[in-house]
């Protein structure tokens, strides 16, 4: 399996850029929907406007990775998303629906997701794929001083060195901070 990274702040914005200058919409709508959700690709295709609760700023679903029940609260990012999308194409039935006649009522597919992430990404010089939304949320999380355990239960995960290593955090890292940390 190849390794991706888990992109900073800034290199999200990056990606963004890159996006929105050289795709499809579509793509772009994924990637920030996606870093909003912190879903795995595939339960993030699988979403059909009837799953979502735009009220109530809900989403429920059962991962199909892990089987484990997750609950979403849309944020305004994503809720402005949903509600671009809804309006631009308003028969879908899916959020991220293809638009091609040998696609009809089928969500665009991972590979098409995954092939424009890793360009996007070749070109900015990083190792990006479908599951850097996923890992970029859960370091942004860390990054901005949130407990490591509030992101092991936000990205599902069942241990918090499962997450450390999800979000990049190496060996040689912890390695590093009894040199930079000498009291």
């Amino acid at each position: 399996m190849n390794i991706v990274d888990a992109c900073n702040k800034q290199e999200i914005s990056l990606v963004s850029a890159m996006l929105e200058k050289r795709y499809p919409k579509v793509y772009l709508d994924v990637w920030r929907i996606g870093l909003n959700l912190s879903l795995r690709i595939g339960d993030l295709l699988a979403i059909r406007y009837k799953d979502l609760d735009t009220k109530n700023r809900a989403l429920t679903l059962r991962e199909a990775k892990t089987g484990k029940l997750k609950h979403i609260r849309l944020n305004s990012a994503a809720l402005e998303i949903i509600d671009k999308r809804r309006r631009l194409y308003p028969s879908d039935t899916w959020l991220f629906q293809a638009h091609n006649t040998r696609s009809s009522d089928q969500p665009i597919t991972r590979g098409s997701v995954s092939r424009v992430f890793k360009e996007a990404g070749d070109w900015l010089g990083l190792t990006i794929n479908t599951h850097s939304m996923r890992k970029s949320r859960g370091k942004a999380m860390f990054d901005d001083g949130l407990p490591l355990e509030l992101i092991a239960k936000t990205l599902n995960h069942s241990s918090t060195t499962e997450t450390l290593r999800y979000i990049g955090i190496t060996k040689e890292q912890v390695l590093q901070t009894f040199d930079d940390y000498q009291l």
